[in-house]
């Protein structure tokens, strides 16, 4: 039997639905199937789990053409939204120290929520469900911006300081520093 190249076989699998049925529905059945089993919702029983898992993944399949068109617009983006973290995450890693990337965490997962945000907004403005009426990409810088000033806000609010609180601060230029406290007098 000889076989074709890799994409014959790919196209071989589109023309029968694997694609549009089989990895869809095997997606959400261990998406469903792995969050019931780690909260134990029902016991102990997995039986009852995989048939929960089978039914909401052969539901799933009730709307084929929404869900696999969905899925085939959010893949790629996410994709690309991965690769944009990922990136951040190695130049992080080459150009700060390590005592200093203590709050980088924060400033990666507040990255990873916008693009998020951004990549299942565009899938379903691709696929043609956008679900908030009137917003289009122009605005989708404006929403960056202002979660991005948000996450500056709660930063700032977080941070503590190091110092007393009391006014230890330096003003170079205007000839006075910082209040010597606790100074001997000889």
């Amino acid at each position: 039997m000889v076989f074709g190249s890799l994409a014959d076989i790919l196209y071989q699998w589109e023309y029968i639905g694997v694609f549009d049925f089989l990895l869809p529905f095997l997606l959400v059945f261990a998406i469903v199937y792995g969050i019931l089993s780690s909260t134990k919702f029902m016991g102990e029983n997995k039986g009852v789990y995989l048939i929960v898992a089978f039914v909401i993944g052969v539901l799933s399949l009730r709307y084929q053409y929404f869900f696999s068109s969905f899925l085939s617009e959010l893949f790629p983006r996410l994709g690309i939204g991965l690769a944009v973290i990922l990136t951040v995450m190695i130049l992080v890693g080459l150009f700060i120290a390590r005592e200093e990337t203590r709050y980088w965490g924060y400033g990666l997962a507040a990255i990873g929520v916008i693009i998020a945000i951004v990549v299942i907004y565009q899938s379903f403005v691709a696929t043609g469900n956008g679900f908030i009426g009137g917003l289009n990409s122009d605005f989708v810088g404006f929403i960056i911006l202002g979660v991005l000033l948000i996450g500056l806000i709660i930063a700032v609010a977080v941070s503590g300081s190091k110092g007393d609180g009391r006014g230890d601060y330096t003003f170079p230029g205007w000839g006075f520093g910082p209040i010597e406290r606790n100074k001997r007098r000889s």
